[in-house]
């Protein structure tokens, strides 16, 4: 079967995926808006919110490699709508939700339910769709991502009066009941594209991976760029535009929802120009070696408050667009039947650099805090760290690879 084939494809092979990915960031950064209600609810201090948070990205990441190895071997219809039901218990259970052990534990099945949200339809585009389409079938799924995003922002402060972040999680684990449901009414299951390595084999694959220099090349940059693009989406964004901007708590809500708005507007253009892009040689790596950079560039526009508000957060969004990108560009050094080994395994490196990037922000701003530091100076004492870091990794993905790639996308 090819999509071009079947009538019906885009609603089987990528509304189903969309539909998780959209579920899956929304999860990921609701706790941005949710945050000040939170910490007033339970006295967190800031190491404490940023550990309730992050706690996603630990089952997240922790799951990423057996993830790759169930993709390649059973399929991504049977994978993620199994892990959607996770994902639905974990949000049921943070709705009930009295202690920072029990919210964290949720949060926890939280991010593992969603784990395989966007590498099952990396794994399903790599199955169905040509080589030269990838990039905007990429592109397109993480505009979905985007849309759940936008409304973890402004729509979900406006819910807030009336259904209280209890609420919240209540519709969302229906939603993700919902979503499962469809994933196994509509997807098909081709075990004609299964991998056939036993599971010593894969296990010695994954290590093969995660040394092979193709691979080692994009990871710290994953960690650093991805990572700390999501560690601030998802949580210290907000408090960052009330503390150095002054703004209220709707006011940063629009304002996050400004930066979604660039990340949908960059994912759309890359959808939709990302086979033009291909066919005059912009490929997936120079896609990610100048999103990066630019990335870089606008949050030092951030850090030094140049500018409106609103503008650096919509283009950083933009920018943001090319992260998805890396995992494309990783797997085209790697067979084909490995695709969803090699994007677990690139993006267990993001989740890994989320964690780290928005525990390390809390325990960096508590540190400098209980030094004297004052609120602001704190915040961006630890942005200007996270960008030192990522100008570090960005060397290496910035020299010239001479080795040719296993595979064209």
């Amino acid at each position: 079967m090819t999509p071009c084939s079947r009538p019906n494809t885009w609603a089987t092979l990528f509304l189903p995926f969309a539909m998780g990915y959209y579920l899956s960031y929304l999860v990921r950064t609701v706790n941005a808006v949710i945050s000040p209600d939170l910490t007033r609810e339970l006295t967190l201090s800031a190491a404490d919110l940023g550990l309730l948070t992050s706690a996603y990205f630990i089952t997240f990441g922790a799951a990423q490699i057996p993830l790759g190895i169930a993709l390649d071997r059973y399929g991504p219809r049977r994978v993620e709508g199994g892990l959607l039901i996770l994902a639905a218990l974990g949000a049921a259970s943070f709705a009930l939700g009295e202690s920072l052990t029990q919210l964290a534990f949720s949060r926890s099945l939280i991010g593992l339910g969603v784990s395989a949200c966007l590498m099952a339809g990396l794994k399903g585009f790599a199955m169905w769709y040509p080589p030269e389409r990838q990039s905007s079938m990429t592109g397109f799924i993480m505009a979905a991502g985007a849309l759940g995003a936008l409304t973890a922002s402004a729509p979900v402060e406006l819910l807030l009066p009336a259904l209280g972040w209890r609420g919240v999680f209540w519709i969302i684990a229906a939603v993700a009941v919902s979503i499962a449901a469809f994933i196994f009414i509509v997807v098909p299951d081709e075990a004609a594209h299964a991998s056939r390595d036993t599971v010593p084999q894969a296990l010695r694959s994954v290590v093969h991976i995660f040394v092979a220099p193709a691979f080692l090349r994009f990871a710290s940059s994953v960690m650093m760029f991805t990572g700390g693009f999501m560690a601030l989406q998802s949580l210290w964004a907000v408090p960052w535009m009330m503390t150095m901007n002054g703004m209220s708590l709707s006011e940063a809500a629009a304002t996050l929802m400004v930066l979604n708005i660039g990340m949908l507007t960059g994912q759309l253009a890359i959808g939709m120009l990302g086979a033009r892009l291909t066919a005059r040689g912009v490929m997936p790596r120079k896609l990610v070696q100048y999103g990066f950079s630019g990335m870089l560039v606008v949050q030092l526009l951030i850090l030094t408050n140049a500018g409106s508000a609103a503008l650096p957060w919509f283009l950083l969004g933009v920018l943001s667009a090319v992260n998805a990108q890396a995992y494309i560009a990783t797997a085209t050094h790697f067979p084909k039947d490995a695709f969803g080994r090699v994007s677990t395994a690139i993006n267990l490196m993001a989740f890994i650099g989320a964690f780290s990037v928005q525990w390390g922000l809390g325990l960096v701003l508590d540190g400098l805090r209980g030094a004297g530091w004052s609120d602001a100076a704190s915040l961006r004492a630890a942005f200007a760290g996270l960008i030192v870091l990522q100008a570090l990794t960005l060397v290496p993905l910035l020299v010239r690879d001479r080795r040719a790639p296993a595979q064209t996308n």
